[in-house]
């Protein structure tokens, strides 16, 4: 049956399941929305499950802030095995006798709250000289990569039976939960890889929220599109400002208006209940920065 593409504006809380990439649950999302265009606001692993939202037509525009955003995770990690990888995907490249009990993991945890030092996997999908470095590493080139800095806000050990350990962790946007993973095994003497992971929540969104592909797939074309969200709940952070119409029309227009809000910075714009789009507020004048098509 052909499918019929329309305009599709507004947000998916996708719960992705473990077994396909982001991408592919993206395609399958936009499918069966029948949309025209459609992003994701960063990948999880095949691995990996969880909360993964999902942008279409207008929302794509706004997608960049939410990639920005904090991260929640729920983590499984054996204790004892390090993979090529630093997940179950990877090859198992050293076993070692786990000699930590509960408490050792619990008292090591604490080291790794706050700004941190994270090298980014080979298997990542991070650049180098214009190719993503798991390419690289399915090639067998291996080279070295310069730590960069990440938070972790909170780690919170939630289950603990060595070899297995469950934890929960809020981190910055760019954390590598495997990663920390390997780091905390090694620091436990014994080396370690994730097993599982969820992301149970993401900027200000939580998987309690999300929806299933089997429960999109399961409704009608119509109220599959009831479930999208509306693009600016991917900026509700910034300060909402109300304009009259004829300056909302203006700077639908590119142009510059006076304010005197007194607000400076990036702001959301509405005309009514309208959402306009982003504009940067300073001296007294709104510039657009980021608006909604008409």
């Amino acid at each position: 049956m052909k499918i019929i593409r329309q305009r599709v504006d507004g947000v998916l809380l996708l719960n992705k399941p473990v077994g396909i990439s982001s991408n592919a649950a993206l395609q399958k999302a936009k499918w069966l929305l029948a949309a025209l265009k459609a992003g994701h606001t960063g990948t999880l692993d095949p691995f990996a499950d969880g909360l993964l939202p999902l942008c279409f037509g207008e929302a794509t525009k706004f997608s960049g802030y939410l990639l920005q955003s904090d991260k929640h995770y729920r983590a499984t990690m054996r204790l004892g095995i390090t993979t090529t990888t630093g997940d179950p995907e990877g090859e198992v490249l050293t076993e070692r006798p786990v000699e930590a009990g509960c408490d050792a993991v619990t008292a090591v945890l604490p080291r790794f709250i706050g700004e941190i030092e994270q090298v980014p996997p080979m298997h990542s999908a991070l650049k180098h000289q214009g190719r993503p470095l798991y390419e690289y590493a399915r090639a067998g080139v291996v080279f070295e990569r310069p730590p960069r800095r990440v938070r972790i806000a909170s780690l919170d050990l939630v289950e603990c039976s060595p070899p297995r350990a469950v934890f929960d962790v809020a981190c910055s946007a760019g954390t590598y939960v495997r990663t920390l993973a390997q780091d905390i095994g090694e620091a436990l003497g014994c080396g370690a890889c994730l097993t599982g992971l969820t992301r149970t929540a993401a900027g200000g969104f939580d998987l309690r929220q999300a929806h299933t592909l089997d429960t999109l797939q399961s409704l009608p074309p119509d109220a599959r599109l009831d479930l999208l969200m509306p693009p600016d709940c991917l900026v509700t952070h910034l300060p909402a400002m109300q304009l009259d119409p004829a300056d909302a029309t203006a700077l639908r227009q590119g142009r510059r208006v006076e304010t005197r809000s007194g607000l400076a910075g990036l702001v959301r714009v509405y005309r009514d209940d309208d959402f306009v789009g982003l504009a940067d507020a300073a001296e007294g004048c709104l510039t657009p920065r980021r608006l909604m098509a008409t």
